[in-house]
């Protein structure tokens, strides 16, 4: 059996930020379950407004919540009372906290794993074709300047009595180097045949250990950032 490691997790501290920044010695596992349900919640809440990634960060009682979103239009509102609204909701989940909201657009929405794995499971769940939804998956994260993409997905697909995986990918996924930004997300698409899960994995390009943290995948543009690191002339050899 192949033993699997979180792309994430693996680069965590290395080229990979926390998405939780706090501190507690004595209220750790409260605090924990409280993080865990705030995303829940957002993530049920605003599914359709594509959200990839919520970080929260906490300094006494204040809770400052970063959302990042293809569509902040629909997590704004009109003059901004769809915020005030989820502000509401969150600081009835999290009582006696003072939370501050901070809404970031993605503007490559082609470039995140995590909303790509979405898109591709909604296509399913809408009965299209599971091998089309890859290929023009692939196709969009190539042309938007990907240096590779693999996507898989398994379960009954088609509706076949027996469950199958299949994959796709272009360019090269480098999962072992630690340099190597590769974005990672899952979904779950709900048909009535079962459910579908779907992982991509994108490569974006390499970045200098302990020198650059990225932010979140397709919020910065991907050219800029490879530009950034050719001006550095980064040597993996000089290490």
């Amino acid at each position: 059996m192949g033993q699997k490691v979180h792309p994430f997790g693996f680069r965590l501290g290395v080229i990979e930020k926390w998405s939780s920044t706090w501190y507690s010695d004595k209220q750790y596992q409260q605090i924990f379950h409280e993080d865990l349900k705030l995303r829940d919640y957002l993530k049920k809440r605003l599914y359709n407004a594509g959200i990839a990634r919520v970080d929260i960060e906490r300094a006494g009682n204040r809770v400052k919540v970063t959302i990042y979103t293809a569509r902040p239009g629909l997590v704004i509102g009109q003059r901004g009372t769809e915020l005030e609204r989820i502000k509401t909701e969150l600081e009835i989940l999290s009582p006696n906290k003072v939370i501050s909201l901070e809404v970031k657009e993605i503007r490559y929405p082609e470039l995140n794993a995590q909303l790509v794995a979405e898109n591709i499971a909604l296509q399913i769940e809408k009965r299209a074709s599971f091998r089309r939804a890859m290929k023009r998956a692939v196709e969009s994260a190539m042309r938007s300047g990907a240096k590779g993409i693999k996507v898989r997905v398994a379960g009954r697909l088609n509706g076949a009595e027996i469950a199958r995986a299949e994959q796709t990918h272009d360019g090269s996924v480098p999962l072992q180097t630690l340099r190597a930004w590769i974005d990672y997300g899952t979904a779950t698409s709900f048909t009535t045949y079962g459910t579908i899960g779907v992982k991509v994995w994108i490569y974006l390009c390499d970045i200098p250990p302990k020198e650059f943290t990225p932010g979140i995948a397709g919020v910065e543009d991907l050219r800029k950032v490879v530009r950034e690191m050719e001006k550095k002339e980064y040597n993996p050899k000089k290490q």
